[in-house]
């Protein structure tokens, strides 16, 4: 496991080599497999980052990134630099939606930019209803759109009691 320590953030690799996303299919051309990223937050360096670690590792990412800072905004070192990998077909996994931001109007901006611009999928381990990898009728995307303006409404609100 490689790990890359800086002041703001975390970088650690669960897979051995970029290499390893290269893979020869039958007719010999090479096919560059989709990343699955985890992503953790905690508000404070003393915050332990533990239960999310774990959550991922069971998940099976093959990257971690994490910031130890206010979700406040989308201003996160290791957020932007997932954010710039991010290729189309690659996943993104979050233990709930409040580790994502704790902004209501940028939490919905993000998974805007995510899932329709960056063509990547979202994975929200706590709400299963958020996982955009599966396929969904009209029904289906009303609801999950009604339960993401809920929780990401809630994540801001919790934000502000704990100021």
């Amino acid at each position: 496991m490689k790990t890359n320590l800086s002041v703001d953030h975390l970088d650690i690799r669960f897979s051995s080599t970029d290499a390893n996303n290269l893979v020869a299919n039958e007719q010999h051309s090479v096919v560059v497999k989709s990343t699955v990223y985890g992503y953790i937050r905690v508000s404070t360096r003393e915050q332990n980052e533990a239960r999310q670690m774990d959550a991922m590792k069971q998940f099976g990412v093959d990257r971690v990134m994490m910031d130890k800072q206010s979700g406040k905004n989308f201003d996160r070192p290791a957020y932007q630099r997932l954010l710039r990998r991010l290729k189309p077909g690659d996943v993104l996994v979050v233990k709930s939606i409040d580790r994502l931001g704790r902004n209501y109007r940028d939490i919905l901006e993000q998974w805007r930019i995510i899932t329709k611009e960056k063509q990547v999928a979202i994975v929200v381990i706590d709400m299963p209803l958020l996982n955009t990898r599966s396929n969904r009728d009209l029904t289906g995307t009303l609801i999950a759109d009604i339960v993401l303006e809920l929780l990401s409404y809630v994540a801001e609100t919790e934000r502000a009691f704990i100021k």
